[in-house]
């Protein structure tokens, strides 16, 4: 789910794309995850309803301040589900001159199809409702956005929190995070240019730019493209990974102070799962001797899948980092590691775009014992690294809490750590413009730090 559904007009009938978008969108008010909930999805229909329910999570704060004016006492779960999803997609395009997805009437007469199906009383309430939004939705949008909820379409808690750490760009984050993320993908560094494959796609009729020197095997396509469509994926030749990610790898293998790894070095990637980073790493540089750890053992298949796709090979283990390294029985064999990667357990606040979900899960305390998770595994992990070792932390935040407090907090408790500041890539980074190498935003929100051993 990590990239925006394709463009255009999915196959399958609106009225039942509707009503599993509908279930989706009860599903994550319930508290699930939406990945979790669309692979439930009929795979037939599963396209389809990942566009409607991520365009209807991008407006769902709006789609309830309308929906709070129109009916006052919400309708039962399955029915005022239904109704967000078509408020939502009828809510006015964002973007100027944008086109809706579908004509008025027709997501109407669809809607109320999908509600004599999933619950036939309460289609003439349904119809009343969607008609009378189109009647007064100029007053009825205007009403939305003088409510925070309806205006940011995020929890205000989130926007509290951005104000706080963010005065002058909340609002721009805000924004961004209701936009359609593009489709990066990072081009097999072993095997061809950035410039190389620009052309293979362009043979196909698919447009991409490269992007900056901080991410050389970067490239975002003009239009998200399923990946059967790009050639050489099934082989490796090319991945599917956001710019902002891209620059993990570099910073653990060399980019900063230091001279680049030794040969056959000893690299931990902690908190592995998925494993992009994993394949990264090993793209860079073949002769690593890679350990991926998760606490996950069923996500670590996914790691092996990735490094199974690409060719590579690296250890893999599950287990817990906080508690089993140091145990007899742990999963560490006593011998430091040259480099450790730590892509820390976080809020997913710069990854909003991409799973518009995560800002209706989450809830306030929920930053906080992230954050306490955060500590216990930099502190679990320093003693692992070996001197003059490095350690690169990362967070997809946007939260000062599990970015750059957290970093100041360490170095209070291990003074004899340094950080080192590296252009371009440690820090805070924001999904805006002024962060990417382009004029266009381009890449996630992520927090990196580079931490040293002497």
């Amino acid at each position: 789910m990590s990239q925006s559904p394709q463009s255009g007009h999915p196959s399958a009938p609106l009225h039942r794309l509707l009503s599993q978008a509908a279930d989706a969108v009860q599903g994550v008010r319930e508290g699930r995850s939406l990945t979790d909930l669309l692979a439930r999805v009929p795979a037939d229909l599963r396209p389809g309803t990942q566009a409607l329910a991520f365009t209807a999570l991008r407006r769902l704060g709006g789609a309830e301040a309308a929906r709070q004016q129109l009916a006052p006492k919400a309708p039962p779960p399955r029915v005022d589900s239904l109704l967000l999803v078509a408020l939502a997609l009828l809510w006015p395009e964002p973007e100027p001159g944008a086109s809706p997805m579908y004509a008025d009437h027709t997501l109407v007469d669809q809607a109320v199809h999908a509600a004599k199906v999933r619950a036939p009383a309460s289609a003439a309430f349904i119809n009343a409702v969607l008609r009378r939004f189109l009647r007064e939705r100029d007053a009825l949008v205007a009403a939305a956005g003088r409510n925070p909820l309806g205006a940011f379409n995020h929890p205000a808690w989130w926007v509290e929190r951005l104000k706080q750490d963010w005065p002058t760009q909340w609002q721009a984050i805000l924004a961004a995070n209701n936009r359609p993320p593009p489709m990066t993908l990072r081009v097999h560094a072993q095997r061809a240019t950035t410039a190389e494959y620009a052309e293979r796609l362009a043979a196909l009729g698919i447009g991409a730019r490269m992007l900056g020197a901080s991410t050389p095997q970067a490239l975002v396509l003009d239009k998200p493209a399923p990946v059967s469509a790009l050639p050489g994926f099934a082989e490796g030749l090319v991945s599917v990974q956001d710019a902002a990610a891209q620059l993990a790898a570099p910073l653990v293998i060399g980019a900063g102070p230091d001279q680049p790894l030794r040969p056959g070095a000893r690299v931990l990637d902690a908190c592995a799962a998925p494993g992009g980073k994993t394949a990264h790493l090993l793209e860079l540089r073949p002769d690593l001797l890679l350990t991926a750890l998760d606490a996950d053992a069923q996500r670590l298949t996914r790691v092996q899948n990735n490094l199974n796709r690409l060719q590579q090979k690296a250890t893999l283990k599950a287990a817990d980092a906080r508690r089993t390294a140091l145990a007899p029985d742990g999963w560490w064999d006593g011998q430091p590691f040259d480099a450790i990667l730590l892509d820390a357990p976080c809020s997913a606040s710069g990854i909003v775009r991409r799973h518009p979900d995560v800002r209706w899960l989450r809830r306030p305390e929920d930053i906080t014992a992230l954050a306490r998770i955060q500590a216990e595994l930099l502190d679990a992990l320093w003693p692992l690294l070996a001197p003059g070792g490095r350690l690169v932390y990362a967070t997809c935040s946007v939260f000062r809490a599990e970015g750059q407090d957290q970093l100041d907090a360490f170095l209070q408790r291990h003074p004899e750590a340094k950080a080192h500041d590296v252009t371009g890539f440690t820090g805070h980074l924001l999904p805006l413009a002024d962060n990417a190498p382009q004029p266009q935003p381009s890449l996630d929100g992520f927090f990196y730090a580079l931490l040293t051993k002497p």
